[in-house]
């Protein structure tokens, strides 16, 4: 994901994966395979909406704020709708999901991408 040049934005999704890969392995224990593959959904849909996020603002290029807010609203616009229709593809075509599994784990990926704001940008950090 080097294309993602925010470090906030890369270190956050990072934690989502990780997160999801987590849950995905505790629900499947507690609730079997369909536990565990509704966790790995439920995190993927938040995921998949957050690189798309980065992915747009990632490519900004402008130099205004007006123009940075734009982008900013645009790529919040897109990654709601991408939201919208994946969940709603994973309700009409998974027929055995665990909504619990499911809808806990993505609300908490979703809450994991708004930690963005607490990370630091320190340009010493090579981290990534």
């Amino acid at each position: 994901m080097t294309w993602i040049r925010n470090r906030s934005l890369y270190v956050v999704i990072r934690w989502q994966v990780l997160f999801t890969l987590f849950m995905a392995l505790l629900c499947g224990w507690i609730a079997g395979i369909h536990g565990a593959f509704s966790a790995f959904l439920g995190g993927m849909v938040s995921v998949i909406a957050s690189l798309v996020y980065a992915m747009m603002v990632s490519r900004h290029k402008g130099y205004t704020a007006g123009s940075a807010v734009r982008t900013a609203l645009r790529a919040e616009a897109v990654k709601i709708v991408v939201i919208i229709f994946s969940l709603w593809a994973v309700f009409a075509a998974y027929t055995e999901v665990v909504p619990v599994a499911f809808i806990g784990v993505f609300i908490v990926a979703v809450i994991i991408f708004s930690l963005a704001l607490f990370v630091p940008n320190d340009a010493k950090d090579n981290t990534k």
